[in-house]
């Protein structure tokens, strides 16, 4: 038998390290040349790292959430065959096992960073192997004290007779209890120790709505490490709070006229036109926004902080921040700008659904000068969002909702009409913004929005 040691692949430019977020085998596991051996997340992607050989994993380079510096041991395999594989370990290769195997304690605690043959590469085609699970050595327990008794958290009334103390109570306290159904271990006696009726009609107030049960059930404390993505989103941004001084303007804006314009628009789908996508709200917005960025360039740019360098683009790469299972993702709509609200819808949906399944390319997940967010339906009343760092701003639509409105009746006065009204949001970074500016970018993007023909204007 030989050993097989397979070290992270150089898995794109510029990156000097990756992160562990998924193990698809374990110590003792059989995986198959092409089996999926771990998922490694860099600052772009998340890449399936694939076994070139078959055989036994003998040793995992630590655990979820650990760092691993490319051209690291990743994972040792033990193959069929003797000699070149055995015997072909470059003497660090041989270095390495020596030290991992002098650290480790047992292979079953086995949590440290293990380095791949260069010269095996690593696969990462969709190809998929079974892994057949082996039972992993058992683990020394070391015993426990037993947890002492927790205080009920609900105030009010715990059962105080857990101990199977008998509950005091007269006669007609119990008669009483009985035909409401109450169990008077459940109702804390005012004084005394001695269950009453006044005793009976507080728990009845305070249990109002009948059950008299607790008002919820207590579920299991659970620490959940911060991983993979939900660690990219951490880390950013506490150093987009940290680093930038955020400064918020919102302004609320009558879509009705535009709302309108979208419900005529899909209407018209159908022959010809019947391949084009649904349009939604946001298409339309963003059609607004780049008409508006061309006036307000310091809306649409970069700040990099070290050099002190802010940097105005002329074309709008425009973030799309969109909720996934494993966290916020911002695939990038390139050259937004170019692009009619058909065009668009297609891009946004495309977008979404990529980062929603992980099948997002790292170019499509990097590189947006501006960021739009937008909760839908629970966008709420008024949002202060975080920039998308080096970014200097950020535009949060938000919920849509119907009041009573003044408007003009057109022979100067005015009369009361339902109209839908939306709050737009922006954050902005108050070194490259100033206030004037935002509010000059958000009320020329208002005369757009509630004049969307001008949004199909040449």
């Amino acid at each position: 038998m030989g050993k097989f040691i397979f070290r992270l692949p150089d898995i794109g430019e510029g990156i000097a390290e990756a992160e562990i977020v998924a193990w698809h085998v374990q110590v003792g596991d059989t995986v198959q040349e092409d089996g999926r051996l771990a998922d490694m997340m860099t600052d772009k992607a998340t890449v399936e790292m694939e076994s070139p050989v078959s055989g036994t994993v003998l040793e995992v380079a630590g655990e979820v959430g650990d760092v691993v510096a490319i051209g690291s041991p990743l994972v040792v395999i033990e193959v069929e065959g003797e000699g070149a594989q055995d015997a072909g370990l470059a003497p660090e290769a041989e270095a390495v096992e020596q030290r991992i195997e002098a650290e480790t304690p047992d292979a079953g605690d086995v949590e440290r960073v293990v380095e791949a043959d260069e010269s095996a590469g690593a696969s990462t085609s969709s190809a998929r192997a079974e892994v057949v699970k082996a039972p992993p050595p058992p683990r020394q327990q070391s015993p426990k004290a037993p947890r002492p008794a927790q205080p009920d958290p609900v105030e009010g009334y715990a059962r105080h007779s857990a101990l199977g103390a008998k509950v005091l109570a007269s006669p007609a306290v119990r008669a009483r209890a009985g035909e409401l159904g109450i169990d008077l271990a459940d109702v804390r006696p005012a004084e005394g120790g001695r269950v009453r009726h006044a005793d009976l009609d507080a728990f009845l107030s305070y249990n109002a709505g009948g059950g008299f049960r607790a008002p919820g059930v207590r579920g299991q404390d659970q620490q959940v490490k911060v991983i993979g993505l939900r660690r990219r989103i951490a880390e950013n941004m506490a150093a987009s709070k940290r680093t930038i001084p955020h400064f918020a303007y919102v302004e609320e804006c009558d879509v009705t006229a535009l709302e309108e314009m979208r419900a005529q628009l899909n209407a018209s789908r159908g022959g010809a036109d019947s391949s084009r996508p649904k349009l939604t709200m946001l298409p339309l917005l963003i059609t607004a926004i780049c008409r508006t960025l061309p006036d307000f360039p310091m809306i649409n740019a970069r700040f990099d902080d070290d050099a002190g360098v802010v940097t105005r683009f002329g074309a709008v790469h425009l973030g799309m921040a969109t909720q996934t299972e494993a966290g916020l993702m911002v695939p990038v709509i390139r050259d937004a700008q170019d692009k009619n609200l058909w065009q668009l819808a297609r891009e946004i949906a495309r977008l979404a659904a990529a980062a929603r399944d992980g099948s997002a390319k790292s170019d499509e997940l990097s590189g947006s000068t501006l960021t739009i967010t937008s909760l839908g339906p629970l966008g709420g009343v008024a949002t202060t969002p975080v920039i998308n760092r080096p970014e200097v701003a950020i535009i949060g639509p938000n919920r849509i909702v119907e009041r009573p409105m003044f408007v003009s009746d057109g022979v100067g006065g005015e009369r009361i009409e339902k109209r839908k009204l939306m709050n737009v949001s922006i954050s902005c970074d108050h070194r490259v913004v100033d206030g004037w500016d935002a509010a000059s970018f958000v009320q020329a993007l208002k005369r757009l929005i509630e004049t969307p023909v001008l949004l199909l204007a040449d």
